[in-house]
């Protein structure tokens, strides 16, 4: 079976570096990247006998050979530096180390070399400084979801769509939007589910089409997320650090990849953001791992998506209501305003601790709450 990518070693990596990991769902995984088990466990052997030279499907040279002068050993440097401008002396001396180099210089060491080779500012380094890095305990416990702005093309705009698993740094989405629906964001992550699993929360700041300046701050795309098992948050107006690791992620991708492009249509974008997202995973070694790059710390989520989409149901002790056209509920004889997102489906009324108010729960998250105590306004 063929694998599905036009860049078949680099999702190779990536299959393997996610099968290696402890307790994976392999027959999962391979369902995701679109293979049969026959051809999973043949690149794994592979894999597991030659390394990296096994993802070809024809044999390539060694990367490097034994006994390298340190002329040499400075040109691999400034070669590594000159293919990734944007990466220091750590993470040179680690993806180094990993390619197999011998006698890697140390990450000063590395870093005088770019320094006298004019490769980068003296004072570079001086706008670094250690920060509290908060992360969630494993993969899948939340992912962080945003647009980075848009920039122009000979042919539209580009608006990259860009997901990360909190706790790896794993990048999920890293997709080429023509514009920012929230169909085009659907269509994204609908692609990543079948291929990772569903996570148990995603975040995301309070913009379209994912955000809603109404009470509960619920869209389509939303409801759809909360209908197939993923939970909602948003960060707080007016802090981004909230998505912080995802604006982060931005900055890279600024860095690495956009600065000073030139692109001509969403296909020529697309194809090097799926270059550049192949080594953001598998090879840049990443300074909050400890220099270990995120698919050594990712593994897709056992939880599957649903297809088809189960039918919804409650408890038999829920008051079930249907969402009316324009988003409210009709209970003892008043009418409450819920969500026009909700428009058209079935929700449960549950009793909270103080007596007349209920909870408004779609599927299973609460969206909201209903006060029989107030006078709906009709």
């Amino acid at each position: 079976m063929p694998w599905n990518a036009s860049s078949p070693v680099s999702v190779r990596h990536e299959f393997l570096m996610l099968a290696i990991q402890e307790g994976v769902n392999f027959r999962g995984l391979c369902q995701g990247f679109g293979i049969s088990r026959k051809t999973g466990y043949k690149w794994l052997r592979r894999f597991r006998a030659e390394g990296a030279t096994g993802l070809w499907d024809h044999s390539r040279r060694p990367q490097h050979t034994p006994g390298r002068t340190s002329v040499a050993l400075e040109a691999a440097v400034v070669a590594l530096r000159q293919a990734h401008p944007a990466w220091g002396g750590r993470k040179l001396h680690r993806r180094l180390q990993d390619q197999g180099v011998r006698a890697v210089p140390a990450p000063s060491t590395i870093t005088g070399i770019l320094q006298r080779q004019g490769l980068i500012p003296a004072a570079e380094a001086r706008k670094h400084h250690a920060w509290q890095r908060f992360e969630q305990e494993a993969p899948n416990r939340l992912w962080q979801m945003d647009f980075k702005g848009w920039f122009a093309l000979d042919q539209g705009r580009c608006y990259p769509l860009t997901v990360l698993d909190d706790h790896s740094r794993f990048n999920l989405v890293l997709h080429a939007c023509p514009d920012e629906q929230g169909q085009t964001v659907q269509h994204a992550l609908t692609a990543a589910f079948r291929r990772y699993g569903l996570p148990e929360r995603m975040t995301m700041d309070n913009g379209a089409p994912w955000g809603s300046r109404a009470t509960p701050p619920l869209t389509t795309l939303t409801v759809w997320l909360l209908r197939v098992g993923v939970a909602v948050s948003h960060s707080r107006p007016a802090h981004p650090q909230t998505q912080g690791k995802d604006e982060r992620f931005h900055r890279t991708l600024a860095a690495e990849v956009l600065r000073g492009q030139h692109f001509r249509d969403l296909a020529h974008c697309q194809a090097q953001f799926d270059r550049w997202r192949a080594c953001y995973n598998l090879e840049r070694p990443h300074d909050a791992l400890a220099l270990a790059v995120p698919a050594s710390r990712y593994h897709p989520s056992p939880r599957l998506f649903p297809e088809p989409l189960p039918p919804i149901e409650y408890a038999p002790g829920d008051i079930v209501r249907r969402v009316q056209s324009k988003g409210e509920l009709h209970y003892h004889g008043q009418v409450f305003r819920v969500s026009q997102a909700l428009r058209g489906y079935p929700v449960a009324l549950r009793p909270t601790t103080t007596d007349g108010r209920l909870t408004v729960y779609f599927c299973h998250h609460p969206v909201g709450e209903i006060d029989l105590r107030v006078p709906s306004e009709h």
